[in-house]
């Protein structure tokens, strides 16, 4: 945001002789960051008002001509292709060393003497664009800047002569996101008269002095808690005084018309936004109401709008008018033929107003203004200074009626602040009398009793802004000066290591997955595009949306990371063959608990890591195997208790044949699966196929200490015995492996352990079945086996796989065994 020095003096007399580099540190140590601050006049420098004494045509061209001007110095020759050019004529002259933009478009380009078509030209008469005028003197094209009306003598700087002596202040805007009472030129002057102990200038109430009333209908008081409304006769379209067009150009606003420039006049000193309509065109009544589903209106920058029942809109007897606290309607607004308005000065709620502005793509002044909760009382001042600008500007104006209608006042903030904790908390025990002094300059009230003190905040404060102790604490502090706290050690002591295992394990599972599995970790933001929400997720309704969100289409916050993982697969296909990636990351469940604090909850947060492995479509079983594989061997890898994979319920997502649920004990952590087609296909993914997989790294149980003991290298040889089996084509490895190891509580089986080699399908193996290849290690502790007794531990697991059958598929084990 822009800010006047000379606006702001109005409202606080500053000295003249003020170092600006000062202000802009106190104004940034204790309430609004500044970015810049510079001197107005300084673009103007080189750049005076001349005189035209004589214009004769250019020899050389028809187009140009060669003027004689009085510069104050004596007269230069100039060569300029103005086609206004008058002798006598008041002109802008840039002398040789001062810097214009050619045409008002490109860099600043430095004047200097020259030859134009071979005639000498010695400066540059201007037009009102090349000098960063054009919004104060609009022109045609080809036409200078013709100045005859000023009272100035010859040579006079063009700073000067239209008074642009003013320093602007650059306010970075993030920095006052929770101060609604900064945005106004007259809420700066408060905090810097606050700062330097002067009187801030008061704006008297207006008192209307008619009695008829305006009549004003309020459907929606929560949305729309204030609204005054005045008919004004007796006005006209016309331009408004060059100081009120200066000042609105100096901050960024352009001029308009009178009418229309007292309302951004307002917004701009008050920081309240208001508004006029042509009256002529407002049919009976003004009513304050939700939109109807899909009513339509125009907007004064000329976008149609399809109206939803959440957005708020003024409203006459007939049709919506204009969108509340966004934009006016073009029909009903300021006409070229207005001679009657209705000004409207009101307060609309805040987050109703941000989700019009983000709806439609149309942030505004006043929206962002409004959505910053600036309170009601403010519609007081900016009524006030509306109809002094009004009657100075129109001095036959009449209010014929009028109408305020506040349902409820607001109510200013009480807080109740303990003594000793403020000392506690500011490090240091400030006089009663400074405290009382720096609060009350900010509009605070303050009552001592012997331990604590009672605090009114101002209405321009109350709106969410200082609302808890800590803020009382803030306002002491910023106004005593930080800089005036002497900085302390913090003390603490440290008692013995702390063995944070469930945070450790965070950082062994992405070490893992870095590391051993060449895998990239990535971020992504904390909510979800409804695209792929959609294609993953079957019902979104439990899910949590944001209130502001950054676009329509990501409004769903986090409740899993596959949305977010799949879209990073779609940004990335087309550059990778093949990849794996994860993300370590808060989700938020629509399961609400009570926090410490009163009357607030938030949603359960869980910490989650979703993984992906992309490839080729024509390999997803290597790919399936290859994403397993890490999963079932990360507690390994991390020390953590195992995980077991079972088919309970197919995730949403997953291919009918290729997924698992994760488990830990009897407890389910996530799941795994090959994305399908369809899903793939609805997320945008048309190149690779992906194995996603997502748990929950709550769920994660680290071992709470490594007991590690030595176990001796086998004395005796180890055999090797391969199997080979014919099994169901659904059979799982794990059952195959379990149903071996049980004969080792047979008698005289020496079976150490079972491990998986191959398996095999083709044209050799009946439909329906697989080959499965495993390698039995026989041995024993004691002596050297025999090749009897190694033969007779391979029959009896034989016959357990032979005779053991599967409760689920009785096909599950083989049905005919094969050694190597």
């Amino acid at each position: 945001m822009k800010l006047s020095l000379n606006w702001i003096k109005d409202y606080v007399k500053l000295p003249d002789d003020i170092d600006l580099n000062r202000l802009s540190y106190d104004l940034t140590m204790s309430t609004v960051e500044v970015e810049g601050a510079h001197d107005l006049g300084k673009a103007f420098d080189g750049i005076i008002v001349g005189k035209i004494t004589d214009v004769q045509p250019h020899p050389d061209a028809d187009k140009l001509r060669v003027c004689s001007v009085d510069i104050g110095g004596g007269i230069k020759q100039i060569v300029c292709g103005g086609s206004n050019l008058e002798v006598n004529q008041k002109v802008v002259v840039a002398c040789p060393g001062s810097f214009v933009r050619w045409h008002g478009e490109g860099d600043l380009v430095e004047i200097k003497n020259a030859k134009l078509r071979g005639v000498p030209s010695f400066g540059m008469i201007c037009a009102s664009v090349e000098i960063g005028l054009s919004d104060l003197f609009p022109a045609e094209e080809h036409e200078i800047m013709d100045v005859t009306y000023l009272d100035c003598a010859a040579g006079t700087p063009v700073a000067d002569a239209l008074g642009l002596r003013d320093i602007i202040l650059e306010i970075d805007n993030k920095s006052m996101t929770n101060r609604p009472d900064l945005w106004g030129h007259y809420g700066i002057a408060r905090e810097l008269a606050a700062l330097y102990d002067l009187p801030l200038e008061t704006i008297d109430k207006y008192v209307p002095e008619t009695t008829e009333k305006f009549d004003i209908y309020i459907t929606d008081a929560e949305r729309c808690p204030r609204y005054i409304g005045a008919r004004i006769e007796g006005v006209e379209v016309k331009e408004a005084p060059f100081e009120m067009r200066s000042r609105l150009w100096r901050v960024g606003i352009r001029p308009i018309n009178a009418l229309v420039d007292i309302t951004n006049y307002v917004m701009m000193a008050t920081g309240q936004p208001t508004h006029a309509f042509d009256s002529d065109n407002i049919k009976d009544y003004i009513e304050v109401r939700r939109a109807r589903s899909g009513e339509k209106l125009n907007l004064l920058n000329d976008k149609e709008l399809e109206l939803c029942e959440d957005d708020l809109v003024i409203a006459d007897a007939k049709e919506a008018v204009a969108l509340a606290g966004v934009m006016g309607g073009s029909k009903d607004s300021v006409l070229d033929t207005t001679t009657k308005v209705i000004l409207e000065v009101a307060n609309f709620e805040s987050r109703g107003i941000r989700r019009t502005a983000l709806r439609y793509d149309n942030r505004t002044e006043a929206s962002s203004r409004y959505e910053k909760a600036i309170d009601p009382e403010r519609c007081d001042i900016a009524l006030s200074l509306s109809m002094k600008l009004f009657s100075e500007l129109y001095p036959e104006m009449k209010v014929t009626a009028f109408n305020d209608c506040y349902p409820e006042k607001l109510k200013c903030a009480e807080i109740d602040v303990d003594l000793d904790w403020l000392d506690r908390r500011l490090g240091m025990r400030i006089p009663k009398e400074v405290v009382e002094k720096k609060l009350g300059a900010l509009g605070f009230k303050v009552d001592y009793n012997d331990t604590s003190m009672h605090v009114v905040v101002p209405t321009w404060r109350s709106t969410g802004d200082v609302s808890i102790k800590a803020d009382i604490m803030e306002e002491v502090a910023r106004m005593y000066g930080y800089e005036n706290f002497q900085p302390t050690p913090i003390t603490t002591s440290f008692d013995g290591a702390i063995n944070q295992l469930d945070i450790d394990i965070i950082r062994k599972v992405k070490e893992y997955l870095a590391f051993s599995c060449n895998m990239r970790e990535i971020f992504t933001y904390p909510w979800m595009s409804e695209e792929f929400v959609n294609a993953l997720i079957p019902d979104t309704s439990k899910i949590l949306t944001l209130a502001t969100p950054p676009s329509v289409e990501e409004r769903f916050v986090k409740s899993t990371l596959l949305p977010n993982i799949c879209k990073a697969i779609v940004k990335n296909e087309h550059n990778f063959d093949e990849f794996s990636i994860f993300e370590e990351s808060l989700v938020f469940i629509d399961d609400e608990y009570t926090t410490d604090y009163p009357n607030e909850s938030l949603p359960k947060q869980e910490r989650h890591i979703g993984l992906a492995f992309a490839g080729s479509a024509d390999d997803f079983g290597t790919l399936f195997a290859k994403a397993k594989g890490y999963i079932a061997e990360m507690p390994s890898y991390t020390h953590m208790e195992g995980f077991t994979f079972r088919r309970t319920e197919k995730p949403f997502w997953a291919d009918q044949t290729a997924w698992y649920n994760i488990y830990l004990g009897e407890t389910k952590i996530g799941d795994m699966g090959l994305l399908s087609k369809k899903t793939a296909l609805s997320c945008g993914i048309k190149v690779l196929t992906a194995v996603l997989c997502e748990l929950s790294i709550d769920a994660f149980k680290p071992f709470k200490s490594r007991t590690n003991k030595f176990v001796k290298l086998p004395e005796f040889p180890m055999n090797q015995y391969d199997l080979s089996m014919l099994v169901d084509s659904m059979t799982k490895w794990e059952d195959i492996k379990n149903c071996a190891l049980t004969a080792k509580k047979s008698d005289g089986c020496y079976l150490r352990d079972v491990e998986f080699i191959d398996e095999y399908t083709g044209k050799q193996v009946p439909e329906g079945k697989k080959s499965v290849t495993i390698r039995l290690t026989i041995g024993s502790d004691e002596k050297t086996l025999t090749s009897a007794e190694v033969e007779a531990s391979a029959i009896t697991v034989i016959k357990k796989l032979s005779a053991v059958k599967s409760e689920k598929n009785p096909n599950a084990i083989a049905a005919e065994i094969r050694t190597k």
